[in-house]
């Protein structure tokens, strides 16, 4: 009887719709890092495949470009992966289940970062860019949650968004400003700024590695804390949280995975939508798990998307930031008219 209890503990404790999507994730993670190893803007043969991975001596043409995409399929995973978790800790932070990187105007903000360095600076290299999209992730955050606080009733999901909206809007203004007169930024800025992972390297997969696992590591440790905020500040008070320090640690943590993925990447839109509101639908709020799992998640849908994309315009290549804008921006509609901007 004992056991029985501990089982039925157990049980209650875990989300009742984890294991099928656990199951559904991995095979989705195997499926996708075949398609993108195996498919591209050329045909490749399974045999050629094959040697190009396990024969590293070969350095054939057919044989590079299967190593080069092993490493843009890592990178996806990574860059997929960062702003899955960014997107449930905005959501969380902000108690908005349309909260996104994009929609909050972060990812415009890493963008005037960036264009001004290139503009001002002299920086030409993701390696110079990733501190600066940081920073204007995280001014920029800071802006729209300060201006979309004002009034009595507080930082409210519609507040936040307009808020937001209209930040990014502004700079999105001031890049074009910059770029306009200036044709060697538009020349440089302009590949960057559509969103693409084609030119991940594994030197940027190993300048991005480090901020992935940060980001990740805080946002697990403090999803337990988040959880209890979601019942509201006075219980979450109640329980021994320190509510203010959890929230400034935990948006942190989603501006700093945001910034770096839009610094090697590109601003790719909708990846936070998108992977955590799935999760979110399969297994509900509990913070523990929608948090990996939603990393899982966007790791597939970016790499899902960079496949369609090298295949619908062969022999060239759709930039996984156009895909998942397309994609996103009905399932953003529809989500805000089922949620009508309910907080979570």
């Amino acid at each position: 009887m004992k056991q029985l209890n501990v089982e039925q503990r157990k049980q209650s404790f875990l989300p009742k719709n984890l294991g099928k999507l656990t199951i559904i994730l991995l095979i989705l993670l195997i499926v996708s890092i075949i398609a993108s190893i195996a498919f591209g803007s050329r045909s490749i043969g399974w045999s050629t495949i094959l040697d190009g991975l396990f024969h590293p001596e070969l350095m054939d043409h057919e044989s590079s470009v299967v190593r080069q995409r092993v490493v843009r399929t890592i990178f996806s995973f990574m860059c997929g992966g960062a702003l899955g978790v960014s997107g449930a800790l905005m959501q969380s932070v902000t108690r908005n289940p349309i909260a996104d990187p994009s929609i909050l105007g972060v990812n415009t903000g890493a963008s005037l970062f960036v264009v001004s360095g290139i503009a001002f600076l002299n920086i030409s290299s993701a390696n110079e860019y990733v501190w600066l999209a940081i920073a204007g992730a995280i001014l920029t955050a800071i802006f729209v949650f300060t201006i979309g606080s004002l009034g009595g009733s507080g930082a409210t999901p519609l507040k936040l968004v307009l808020a937001g909206a209209a930040t990014s809007a502004i700079l999105t203004s001031l890049v074009t400003a910059i770029m306009i007169p200036r044709q060697n930024v538009m020349d440089q800025f302009r590949f960057w700024q559509v969103g693409s992972v084609g030119a991940g390297t594994w030197d940027s997969i190993q300048l991005l590695l480090p901020f992935l696992i940060v980001g990740i590591v805080i946002a697990l440790i403090t999803a337990p804390a988040l959880n209890a905020m979601a019942l509201g500040d006075e219980v979450a008070i109640g329980l021994g949280v320190k509510t203010g320090t959890i929230r400034l640690i935990s948006a942190f943590a989603g501006v700093l995975l945001c910034g770096a993925a839009t610094a090697f990447a590109g601003p790719i839109a909708f990846i936070g939508l998108l992977a955590t509101h799935v999760i979110r639908l399969m297994i509900g709020p509990d913070l523990r798990f929608v948090i990996p799992l939603s990393a899982i998640s966007g790791g597939i849908i970016l790499t899902i998307s960079d496949v369609v994309g090298r295949l619908i315009a062969r022999p060239g290549e759709v930039e996984v930031g156009i895909l998942t804008a397309f994609i996103g921006a009905p399932i953003l509609i529809y989500i805000t008219m089922k949620a009508k901007m309910r907080s979570l």
